[in-house]
Formats: C-alpha cells, sequence, structure tokens
C-alpha cells in the first residue's frame, strides 16, 4: 500500500511540475482569415521569462498576409498600431519603440517565430493587449495578456 501511495505521489509531483514549467510558455496561431486562435493569454507572475510563440497556420506569404504578435499595453495599443503602419513593410513596427515590451518578427505562411522576454517588468495590476501590427490587421488580431 505505502509503495502505491508513494508511486502515485512521485506521478502527480511531476505532473505538476510540467504544468508548471509550460506557464512560463504559448503558442499562438495565427492564420490567412485574419485570426489569432487565443483572445487570452495568462501567464504566471512566478516565470522570471516568459516565451511567446507565433505559428502561421496559413499559406500566404508575409508581404500579402504577414502576422507578428507585439505587446504593449493597453493603453499604447491603438498608438504603437497606428505607428507601425506608417513604419511600413517589412516590419511595420518602429524601431527601439519604448513601449513595445515584446514582438516578434513578421512571418508569412508555414512559418514561426519566437520571442522571449522578462515577466518582473510586468506589472499584475496593468492591462496589456497583444496585437499584429500588420496594416488592419490590429482589429480583429488582438487579444489581452493577463499576468496572475
Amino acid at each position: 500500500m505505502r509503495s502505491h501511495l508513494a508511486t502515485i505521489f512521485l506521478v502527480l509531483l511531476v505532473f505538476q511540475s510540467n504544468a508548471l514549467s509550460q506557464e512560463c510558455a504559448q503558442t499562438i496561431e495565427g492564420n490567412d482569415l485574419i485570426q489569432y486562435n487565443l483572445s487570452e493569454i495568462r501567464v504566471d507572475p512566478d516565470c522570471e521569462e516568459f516565451t511567446l510563440t507565433l505559428r502561421h497556420t496559413g499559406q500566404l506569404p508575409a508581404n500579402i498576409m504577414g502576422h507578428n504578435w507585439v505587446l504593449t499595453t493597453s493603453a499604447d495599443y491603438m498608438p504603437v498600431a497606428s505607428s507601425a503602419q506608417a513604419v511600413g513593410a517589412p516590419n511595420y513596427l518602429p524601431e527601439n519603440d519604448p513601449r513595445i515590451i515584446a514582438a516578434t518578427n513578421m512571418i508569412g505562411g508555414g512559418q514561426e517565430s519566437s520571442v522571449t522576454f522578462n515577466i518582473s517588468a510586468l506589472e499584475q495590476s496593468e492591462d496589456y493587449t497583444y496585437f499584429c501590427s500588420f496594416p488592419g490587421h490590429n482589429v480583429l488580431m488582438n487579444g489581452r495578456l493577463i499576468v496572475e
């Protein structure tokens, strides 16, 4: 009986540690219909770093249907999205803009890009928005990042 309990305890411990390690990374998909598959991402504040991987599941190239993942505070979302479109191709993001917390590269169908950033700089009480900065995409491709 004791050996069964010890085995169950070890199995639960392994599953718990795997679950905790997965909270510090997330994959999100974008497609040719101008959609992310997630409208909300939750991040554990105990994570030192968080890795976001964007996977473009469509087939169109980046110059026609490019996607990226950009994180800002919700207050900075629209100003950054507007300035990003003014910058133009290929990245549609202003370089070294301090309002941009993290961003992946612009990718086309079948590609993926990742970004890792420090969670300790984010505040639990702040609202964060992620979006695609390709012209016009931010209207449909956006969501909330929640630190909790």
